[in-house]
């Protein structure tokens, strides 16, 4: 027997959250572990429900949908996370793609939509609402908005020629996290060794700190 599809519900709007879970209920395959309102007590229950997918919205009190993909990824690497939101804008899909949501979902489409798109990135698989392919890439001549911010701060670091346990220590984060990181780094910008980067950074402005590649 296949095993159900673990999902945290993260909504701070209880009806939405309410709505949302009743239909899945109803889904062969599905489980729902739980509905929390905002991102900080997604984290905090994390562990405890250990979802396969997380339901993520984005404009949420006391931690945002976008924050706490970024830390939940940290935290277990293997867990999808799937932004439901009312706002069609490329610009919030692009950000939450690179963020590491593996989906992006409007609220107002059909719920088997939901249920479709939970299957989907549970597969390993991206899933966007209709009219959203073309949000993936990057804007032209600007790769480092690939980059999520966590990302830009650990280049950052590696850049100024700090290990990668001096950064783990800065950040409070564990040496495997930062490892994990710096590949994703390398794999988005095309570059292959530390030089390089240091590289980017000089030719990006990146070592300024507060200079225009963030």
């Amino acid at each position: 027997m296949t095993p159900l599809i673990r999902v945290l519900i993260v909504d701070d709007h209880p009806m939405v959250a309410q709505g949302i879970q009743s239909v899945l209920e109803d889904h062969d395959g599905i489980e729902v572990v739980g509905t929390l309102h905002n991102g900080r007590a997604a984290l905090d229950q994390l562990e405890t429900l250990a979802p396969d997918v997380i339901l993520m919205d984005l404009n949420m009190p006391e931690m945002d949908g976008l924050t706490a993909t970024e830390m939940v990824l940290e935290r277990r690497p293997g867990t999808r996370i799937l932004v439901l939101s009312m706002h069609d804008n490329p610009e919030y899909i692009s950000s939450a793609l690179s963020h590491g949501a593996m989906g992006y979902v409007l609220k107002d489409v059909p719920t088997d939509e939901i249920a479709e798109a939970i299957e989907t990135v549970m597969r390993g698989e991206k899933y966007l609402c209709t009219g959203a392919e073309g949000a993936i890439a990057p804007k032209s001549g600007d790769v480092t908005s690939a980059l999520t911010s966590r990302e830009q701060t650990i280049l950052l670091q590696l850049a100024r020629g700090l290990s990668n346990k001096e950064v783990a220590n800065a950040l409070d984060i564990s040496v495997r996290t930062v490892e994990t990181h710096r590949k994703n780094i390398k794999r988005k910008l095309g570059i292959s060794s530390t030089a390089g980067l240091t590289r980017y950074a000089l030719e990006h402005g990146v070592l300024q700190g507060t200079g225009n590649a963030f």
